[in-house]
């Protein structure tokens, strides 16, 4: 499966009334891992971005004033998406700018041009629901180094998210492809020695009279706090009549 982590800059947050895209940064990964292909666009936007974005990105209208109009880039940009799953942090914001922009040139939409979308942001709220989900704060949840993240950049946050990805998906910890490929040995049905489990002995370690009497203490405490609705006294064995 060929996966395609992608994110944006922004001049500001409404597509709607005016605001364009300066940034596109976008990370390949093939088969969960990465290949070390990715495109990295600045655009000049033709107009200012707003105080607190800039506060984001740090991208000025004068560093971007000889950069491309997205108009000169569309091409590169959906030949290098293609077919490809769209894997995106919020991804509702990153398409509705390119949206924007393609029916600026009547090009459609990019859902037409890509394999799928696939948002992560919806995904961490499912695994974590109630709990911060933006980009920093899975991070910092799944130990993924962003110490270099100063200033938001879509290409630093593409790259984030891929390991962000892989961690959430629980798939591998190497991501890069070593050069022969997804199998270094050449053998993709490399034989498996058989482990006799039966000759080990495993303890089976006891509560104590005092660590059961504190476990089933707790549970009374939960059971009465819950007003006798805890499942765990329905499902409880009936005790044995003396």
């Amino acid at each position: 499966m060929r996966q395609i982590f992608f994110d944006t800059e922004t001049t500001g947050l409404e597509a709607d009334k005016g605001d364009r895209v300066i940034e596109v940064g976008c990370v390949e990964m093939v088969n969960r891992q990465l290949t070390g292909n990715h495109l990295h666009l600045y655009i000049n936007p033709e107009r200012a971005s707003h105080e607190d974005a800039l506060r984001v990105h740090g991208l000025t209208e004068a560093f971007l004033s000889d950069k491309p109009k997205f108009a000169e880039i569309v091409d590169q940009l959906l030949a290098f998406l293609a077919g490809a799953e769209l894997v995106i942090h919020n991804a509702s914001f990153d398409i509705g700018f390119i949206n924007a922009e393609l029916k600026r040139l009547k090009r459609g939409v990019l859902t037409d041009h890509v394999g799928g979308v696939r948002d992560t942001l919806l995904m961490a709220r499912d695994l974590f629901p109630g709990k911060a989900n933006s980009l920093d704060a899975l991070c910092r949840r799944l130990e993924v180094d962003n110490t270099k993240r100063v200033l938001h950049g879509a290409l630093l946050d593409a790259e984030l998210l891929a390991d962000v990805y892989i961690r959430l998906t629980r798939g591998q910890d190497a991501l890069l492809m070593d050069e022969h490929g997804d199998n270094a040995s050449g053998d993709s049905h490399a034989a498996i020695e058989a482990v006799d489990l039966c000759r080990f002995v495993l303890p089976v370690l006891h509560a104590s009279e005092a660590e059961a009497a504190a476990h089933e203490k707790l549970l009374a405490d939960l059971d009465k706090a819950a007003g006798g609705a805890c499942k765990w006294r329905v499902l409880e064995p009936a005790q044995p009549m003396a």
